[in-house]
């Protein structure tokens, strides 16, 4: 199974490169926007917007009440688990 995290964009890593630090489930992460931004667009117009993030790879934005929801259900999935923290392993690796 294939699973998006979301993620909220921090600042611009490497505007040649379209790649930005976000945050997803408490950690910061280098993630590429190629699939979402065009060539010629500003990263630093996304920074404070989510998107869903797959193996490092930005696919969708999403709107902040979708990706809090998200992440509670993570929480839920990991509290489930007994606390494990195996979600966050999987998810962010």
């Amino acid at each position: 199974m294939c699973l998006g995290v979301p993620a909220r964009i921090l600042a611009v890593a490497d505007a040649a490169q379209m790649t930005v630090i976000a945050e997803m489930l408490g950690e910061q992460r280098e993630v590429n926007l190629s699939c979402l931004a065009g060539p010629d667009d500003p990263l630093s117009a996304w920074v404070g917007n989510w998107v869903l993030v797959h193996l490092g790879f930005a696919l969708s934005r999403i709107g902040e009440a979708d990706a809090l929801a998200f992440i509670d259900m993570l929480r839920q999935l990991d509290e489930a688990e007994d606390g494990r923290g195996h979600m966050k392993a999987a998810l962010i690796g």
